[in-house]
């Protein structure tokens, strides 16, 4: 008997005040896992200019910052794959609980010691150590959320899991923006940033107090052997694993690379003008996050009524029509800024299926071995994107053209993923197997 038959009183939405309980607790673990991935992004023209010994606001500042804000992201999605991969599998063998507690220690702990950092090389280091944590979290709890709620509530709980991550994004760009304001002086503002990575820390040890495993888990791998990653390549799982691969792969690559530099393209719109570059940066960062969220959400009808394979062609056929039009034609700033709404309605809105879309393809005990698997896997691959998109973008005065047109080009990969999402497996009206 797992926890979800269990005949218990409900509330909202059917589901009991425990499975709240343990909704919310994966919640807080993702929203700060974006947060503490994302406060790099937003100090970066601060931290990298400090740590160089190059002055702020200088040509030779604006690019170094694009050139290692690249560089780094990338490491930090290689980081994260690592973590999510191993962490995955780690998550089968001792559990979700106790997975998600370590995995948030680590990122918090990681992030922190970013702002102690006296040279550019150990804050790479910290980094990725954070990185190791903020990939291992989200199989954890996607698979604790998956496990724990009612059948019929599954898709719901993972894509309210999800929300968590528009939070995260907004909680890192509140952060950033009042500690700014608070302590004006640019080469030690980010240190004060990085400090609120700690904040998950804290909660990592509530999470422990208040949720245990899941019943269906602990029923599930009693007896039996520890989980393998070759075990994904089976007949039985091959055709689940590749498509839950794909349509991840194709979703990571689109977000990074749309999204490691936007606050970048969002002030260079700005041009000389520092004012309107900060208001811009604000506006196109709080439009993709609102999209985000709006995006999320509207999986959750999507899936049920239309089913999995159409709500994957759906999201990425618009999102590569999204991403053309905003990035690939001749706009006002003011307009440019307001149609990223629609790329974070589609790009990121996207992510909410995999919260329950991957945990459906595969049994209890290789559930949290097979979603980081194919939820992580893909970041090796996505690592380039920043990169390639800081690299070109950091080349003199043709910066802010040369990134619009490297960033149009990343429509082709929501169009890979419409062609390609007819082949995936499809989970609508299944039951999650034990």
């Amino acid at each position: 008997m797992t926890s979800s038959s269990i005949s218990t009183p409900r509330t909202f939405f059917d589901l009991s005040a425990y499975q709240w309980t343990v909704l919310f607790a994966a919640w807080l673990g993702w929203g700060f896992d974006i947060f503490d991935s994302l406060l790099f992004n937003y100090v970066a023209p601060n931290c990298i200019p400090t740590l160089l010994g190059i002055a702020h606001g200088t040509p030779a500042a604006k690019s170094a910052t694009l050139q290692w804000t690249g560089l780094i992201t990338s490491l930090l999605l290689v980081g994260w794959g690592l973590g999510g991969i191993a962490f995955g599998s780690v998550t089968d063998r001792i559990g979700r609980t106790k997975t998600l507690l370590f995995t948030m220690v680590l990122y918090s702990l990681g992030t922190a010691a970013c702002a102690f950092a006296p040279n550019v090389w150990v804050l790479m280091l910290f980094r990725f150590i954070a990185s190791i944590g903020i990939g291992g979290e989200w199989a954890a709890g996607a698979a604790m959320v998956a496990e724990v709620v009612p059948e019929k509530r599954r898709v719901e709980a993972g894509v309210w899991l999800y929300t968590a991550a528009p939070f995260g994004l907004f909680a890192a760009t509140f952060v950033t923006y009042s500690i700014a304001r608070a302590f004006p002086d640019p080469s030690q503002s980010w240190r004060y940033v990085f400090l609120c990575g700690l904040l998950p820390a804290l909660l990592a040890f509530g999470v422990r107090a208040f949720v245990r495993e899941p019943e269906r888990w602990q029923n599930a791998v009693q007896g039996t052997a520890a989980p393998r990653i070759s075990e994904l390549f089976s007949p039985q799982l091959r055709r689940k694993t590749l498509g839950g691969l794909l349509m991840a792969l194709i979703a990571l690559l689109s977000w990074w690379s749309c999204n490691a530099f936007l606050p970048v393209v969002a002030a260079g719109l700005g041009g000389s003008d520092k004012v309107l570059a900060e208001a811009l940066k604000a506006r196109a960062t709080s439009a993709f996050n609102l999209g985000g969220l709006i995006g999320v959400l509207s999986t959750i009808p999507v899936a049920k009524h239309l089913g999995r394979r159409a709500m994957f062609g759906l999201y990425f056929a618009l999102g590569a029509i999204a991403v053309f039009v905003t990035y690939g034609m001749n706009w006002s700033p003011d307009v440019r800024v307001l149609l990223v709404f629609f790329v974070g309605v589609t790009i990121f809105g996207i992510f909410g299926a995999f919260t329950f879309y991957l945990p459906e393809l595969f049994p209890t005990r290789l559930r949290g071995t097979g979603a980081g698997f194919c939820y992580n896997f893909g970041r090796f691959l996505a690592s380039g994107g920043p990169f390639l998109v800081g690299y070109v973008a950091s080349q003199g005065k043709g910066a802010l053209p040369a990134a619009l047109g490297a960033l149009t080009l990343t429509a082709i990969f929501p169009l890979v993923g419409a062609i390609l999402s007819p082949f995936i497996v499809e989970t609508h009206g299944s039951v999650l197997e034990d």
